[in-house]
């Protein structure tokens, strides 16, 4: 302070002596290659149409290919839809991704899609490689037409077992907790079917397992704090108790099963 009481004020220098380096913000990663994933979808089609040639409908791409959203660890997924019957699944490499091909008959699929949880999401969007006469682009049409209808509730007893389902895997974790590298294991178990348990109940498609957390989000934001929070917990005690608070609010108006003791 001044000799008169006034306080005195710092000089540019010493502000400036007082600032914290800042520093560069970070080079954004470099998008994938896209024109690359292309050619190794070409090369993906043409090794589908060499296993199965004389059989061959059509040809999907589907996931995040499909979806435009492919990332620098993105595999190339297709479906192979075949005459007759066909249940087979392969893993190739292609460079340096992988390419995971999946053989159905496509009246088998057709069938699939009036009752399956997952294929109406996956096939609405699919983008057509190679087709016969339009029966992938009339299974794309009834693909969509399914998921806009949405999927079936689930009726009372599905919810209890639902519900019983969460609560089994959840104490087994608990039984484990001396053992906290099985039980972190049991848990990762334990949210996978809490987040079915979550879809069924709300009468919602699945979605692609990297959107899960900001989906639940986006529909129920406490619930999808609580998922995010079991995500990231630090200590087997914190998650567990993350997992018992998921499962009330999931099934917080969902009955225990029946007592017959």
């Amino acid at each position: 302070m001044n000799g008169d009481g006034t306080p005195t004020l710092p000089t540019k220098e010493e502000l400036q002596s007082e600032l914290a380096p800042v520093p560069e913000p970070l080079e954004p990663p470099e998008p994938p290659n896209e024109p690359a994933y292309e050619e190794i979808v070409t090369l993906a089609l043409r090794h589908a149409k060499g296993r199965r040639g004389g059989d061959l409908v059509s040809v999907l791409l589907v996931g995040s290919g499909a979806r435009r959203a492919v990332t620098t660890h993105s595999d190339v997924d297709l479906v192979v839809l075949v005459k007759g019957q066909a249940d087979a699944h392969e893993i190739v490499r292609v460079a340096d991704r992988l390419a995971d091909i999946r053989y159905w008959g496509h009246k088998d699929v057709e069938e699939e899609l009036s009752y399956s949880a997952r294929l109406p999401a996956l096939l609405r969007k699919a983008r057509i490689l190679h087709d016969h006469d339009a029966i992938g682009a009339k299974l794309i049409e009834r693909a969509s037409h399914r998921f806009r209808q949405g999927p079936s509730l689930a009726n009372m007893n599905e919810q209890i077992r639902l519900k019983a389902a969460c609560f089994h895997w959840l104490g087994k974790a608990q039984d484990v907790a001396d053992k906290p590298a099985t039980a972190q294991y049991l848990l990762m178990t334990f949210f996978e079917e809490f987040v079915n348990a979550f879809f069924r109940l709300r009468g919602l498609w699945l979605t692609a397992p990297v959107d899960v957390p900001r989906f639940i989000a986006s529909r129920d934001a406490a619930l999808g704090e609580l998922a995010a929070h079991f995500l990231v917990a630090t200590t087997l005690p914190e998650r567990l108790n993350c997992g018992r608070d998921m499962v009330n609010v999931l099934f917080k108006d969902v009955p225990n099963p029946a007592r017959i003791d």
